[in-house]
């Protein structure tokens, strides 16, 4: 009998010599040369399989030497020889949800391992084919390998009215569908389309299949949505051709109904999910802002685009906010899998770091003022205020060598809220309410706080309210903000206070997902951290003219940045909605406006601190301040003509910075002092104005 090094020796080398042998003239092989005995197999099997559970429900990790060879062989076996037909299944933890939801704490929200791709195979599979020369010249290139042998053909796939579904990587499919139904069955069996999930708890993503505007004329879809219901509800009415298929075909559509984001599903049979979901171009799925250019592309580079935001961040599953507020449950899944000690059954339990599966109702000054809780109670006690900056200094704060400067230049933070979500704590539970709490800097919650004595420089906002006013008695606070006040020597009571026993950093997987993201894809523009300030200001000035397709892709993560904390309080929609009514929003887990809170008021502090530090550096003080925006008077028309350096021309820390990492700051704008100063006695904002158009609405707001 050999021995198992030698054992797994000659079965390592048998997996690698002859890809393509059938596996059971392999597994004869296999047993016929190293030895391996159907009993030794099958306990073998058994083991593993029994460790690989323990592992992925995080009971504990294979030790063993043997088993983890055994689980080497197996797990490279089923990735080299797929049953005939179909890819062959992952191995996953037990189905803790049928939804989808939120993960846990740093450690678990490693990515899935990418197994190796595996061809797709069997009459079921539809082949991929070359992009031919009077198509598009830029899908001729062959199809990249797949993270995962499930899903072959990636994630996505955009579809022509002449049956081509271009994916990523080129790749080109023929598409047979002449309908909806024919389309959602072809893309579940045959596309080998989809894409692993982000958290071991979670969910995989489900196919997305984009439509041209000729592709959903063929599919007997309106080229565009007509009339005065269909435009006001943006879906087509239940009465209509397609959807009576759909329903009739024994499929179903979730509340949104069928518009621009269509999800077309039936009901989980065991642990197979089928769901695909649709956008539809010629019906504004892609919104101009956050996609700058990508409908007017190419069905090819609208694929690339989609597929790189889909690799860096998550498959779209709606607007770019949607997609923000997706990507946080699935990196943080609401359920895991535990174990009944009753039953020895799996059943779906909490999954600790997460917000869990059961929407939680606000503290009342947390709340909006249409809210249940708020009008139910008949709450009266004000509200948190807690947003971004729209403050312009008064101009006779001026000084006369302000007014003598010859530039006004505008700075803006990268992705301002995403550095704000770096290691925020926010709350996980209920609130809770106290009388007179002593402040506690690590609790988060609503304070009611009097921070009127807090004096400030008048040639800086205060760093209590959004319009830089100084408060004039009590208020509530998100924890930040009252920390920043002890910060600066004083001294604070509170009145009452609503807080969280439970918390964690929640955003955290959230952030360093998007920011690797934002990093990637500058780099892929030119802006890398290893560039000098000088060579960033001019990489930062021509990145969108070096690939539009890739342009798109930033503007679509910094639009989910921004947009994903503001589903965080979606408000209610429609003109039949009343006062104190619920509306959807309300029922999701993620429905959480403290944790909104929380994160506009530390990206606020953080802006406070930069320009008071800026201050004590340089002297300077800003001349009004638009969110993440901040505009300077500046000797130069360049950034570099003011920024604090030290003698060995490194930055000066506390400052404002220079670099492409959220957090750092960029050009955004230079004007004349003269046309500032006009614009500051007209009650204007320079700040929203400085790069020559509102930059609010570019970027998405």
């Amino acid at each position: 009998m050999a021995s198992e090094e030698e054992l797994f020796a000659s079965v390592d080398a048998l997996l690698n010599e002859e890809p393509h042998l059938p596996p059971p003239a392999e597994r004869a092989r296999l047993r016929e040369a190293a030895g391996i005995t159907q009993a030794r197999l099958a306990t073998a099997l058994k083991t593993t399989t029994q460790s690989v559970k323990n592992w992925e429900n995080g009971r504990s990790e294979p030790k063993s030497p043997r088993l983890d060879a055994y689980q080497r062989l197996l797990k490279g076996w089923a990735a080299k020889y797929p049953a005939p037909g179909a890819a062959p299944a992952a191995a996953t933890a037990p189905a803790a949800s049928a939804a989808a939801g939120p993960a846990t704490s740093a450690v678990e929200t490693a990515e899935v391992p990418q197994a190796p791709a595996v061809p797709a195979t069997g009459p079921a599979r539809s082949a991929a084919r070359p992009a031919a020369a009077s198509r598009r010249p830029a899908a001729a290139k062959a199809a990249q390998p797949a993270a995962d042998p499930r899903f072959p053909h990636g994630p996505l796939a955009v579809l022509d009215g002449d049956g081509a579904a271009y994916g990523v990587g080129g790749i080109v499919l023929d598409c047979p569908a002449n309908t909806v139904v024919e389309l959602v069955e072809w893309t579940l069996r045959e596309s080998g389309l989809g894409a692993p999930r982000l958290h071991r708890n979670g969910k995989d993503s489900d196919p997305l299949i984009v439509l041209t505007a000729a592709a959903a004329v063929k599919l007997g879809l309106p080229e565009r949505l007509e009339g005065h219901e269909q435009r006001r509800s943006l879906r087509l009415p239940e009465d209509h051709p397609v959807v009576q298929q759909v329903v009739k075909a024994k499929w179903r559509l979730t509340q949104r109904g069928f518009g621009p984001w269509a999800r077309i599903y039936r009901k989980i049979q065991g642990r197979e999910r089928q769901c695909v979901q649709l956008a539809i171009l010629s019906w504004d799925a892609l919104d101009e802002r956050s996609w700058p250019g990508v409908t007017q592309m190419e069905p090819a580079d609208i694929a690339r685009v989609l597929g790189v935001y889909a690799r860096r961040v998550i498959t779209p599953r709606g607007s770019t906010a949607v997609s923000g507020l997706e990507l946080m449950t699935a990196l943080r899944p609401p359920t895991r899998a535990v174990q009944d000690p009753q039953t020895g059954n799996w059943v779906p339990g909490h999954n600790p770091g997460s917000l869990g599966t059961e929407p939680i109702d606000p503290a009342p000054p947390e709340a909006t003022p249409e809210h249940p809780v708020v009008v139910d109670r008949g709450w009266t006690g004000g509200f948190l205020d807690e947003e971004a900056y729209q403050w312009v200094r008064d101009v006779s704060l001026l000084s006369d060598e302000e007014c003598t400067l010859p530039y006004a230049v505008g700075l803006d933070l990268n992705t301002a809220f995403l550095a704000a979500a770096a290691r925020l704590v926010v709350g996980l539970s209920a609130p809770d309410h106290f009388r007179a709490p002593k402040f506690n800097p690590k609790i988060p919650g609503s304070w009611l706080v009097d921070l009127s004595h807090v004096e400030v420089d008048p040639r800086l906002p205060s760093p209590f309210t959004p319009d830089g006013t100084r408060p004039t008695g009590p208020a509530w606070y998100q924890t930040h903000t009252v920390a920043y006040a002890q910060e600066l020597g004083y001294n604070v009571q509170p009145v009452e206070a609503y807080l969280r026993r439970q918390t964690g950093a929640y955003l955290d997987p959230w952030h360093d997902r998007l920011k690797n993201a934002y990093v990637d894809t500058l780099a892929d523009l030119g802006v890398t951290k290893e560039l000098t300030d000088a060579q960033f200001l001019a990489a930062m000035e021509r990145h969108k003219d070096a690939d539009p397709a890739m342009a798109a892709v930033l503007a679509a993560i910094k639009a989910t940045v921004k947009g994903g904390i503001g589903k965080l309080r979606e408000r209610p929609q429609g003109r039949k909605y009343k006062e104190g009514e619920r509306w959807p929003a309300l029922e999701r887990p993620t429905w959480r406006p403290d944790i909104r809170a929380a994160v506009i008021s530390k990206a606020r502090i953080n802006m406070h601190r930069k320009l008071r530090n800026m201050a004590t550096m340089t002297g300077l003080y800003p001349l009004a301040v638009l969110s993440d925006c901040v505009v300077y008077p500046s000797p130069g028309d360049s950034p570099l003509a003011f920024l604090p350096y030290a003698a060995s021309g490194k930055p000066q820390p506390g400052g404002f910075r220079l670099g492409p990492t959220p957090g750092l700051a960029k050009l955004e704008g230079v004007q004349t002092m003269l046309w500032a100063v006009d614009l500051m006695e007209q009650g204007h904002n320079p700040a929203r104005h400085i790069k020559g158009s509102d930059a609010v609405l570019d970027e998405g707001e």
